[in-house]
């Protein structure tokens, strides 16, 4: 069974940061290319796959000669940090792929168990019947209202 070069680099990735104590670490985009045989648009996609902001991570990078990447783990001093942060991830509106995603990302960072993101999940479904949407909203709308609920869900978990 062979492991995926996005899953080499990830790793490689994560060591750095906990060699570093877990907060942050810096890093040239074509360094890494070169270590792994690669393209730089590869090292990009994995930034933006592994490291973004639902996965807990920010990363800052500046272009040219001499750019760099910066990772940083998120982490919050108190619950409103916490809450702010969901909030900003959640949108005004969000589909209901985009919620999925994101709650399994929540699971794996261990911010809600598996128990509350299957019961947010369900909440967050289409509710069809024979073929029919319940909720007689446009889908834009219905994106809206998941939105505003996930948030409040979330919230909920945060504060409890």
């Amino acid at each position: 069974m062979s492991v995926s070069l996005t899953k080499i680099i990830e790793e490689y990735i994560d060591n750095l940061l906990e060699e570093n104590g877990g907060d942050a670490v810096s890093l040239r985009r074509k360094d890494l290319a070169e270590r792994f045989g690669c393209v730089p648009s590869q090292i990009n996609y994995v930034l933006r796959s592994r490291f973004a902001p639902e996965n807990g991570f920010l990363v800052e990078s500046q272009r040219g000669g001499h750019g760099y990447i910066r990772i940083l783990q998120l982490s919050f001093n108190n619950c409103d940090e916490e809450i702010e942060h969901l909030s900003e991830l959640v949108g005004s509106a969000i589909t209901e792929q985009e919620a999925r995603r994101l709650l399994v990302n929540l699971q794996n960072r261990d911010l809600i168990s598996p128990r509350e993101r299957l019961i947010i999940e369900i909440s967050m479904r289409n509710q069809e019947d024979n073929g029919r949407t319940l909720f007689d909203v446009s889908p834009y709308r219905r994106d809206i209202m998941r939105a505003d609920l996930l948030k409040k869900l979330l919230t909920g978990l945060a504060l409890g």
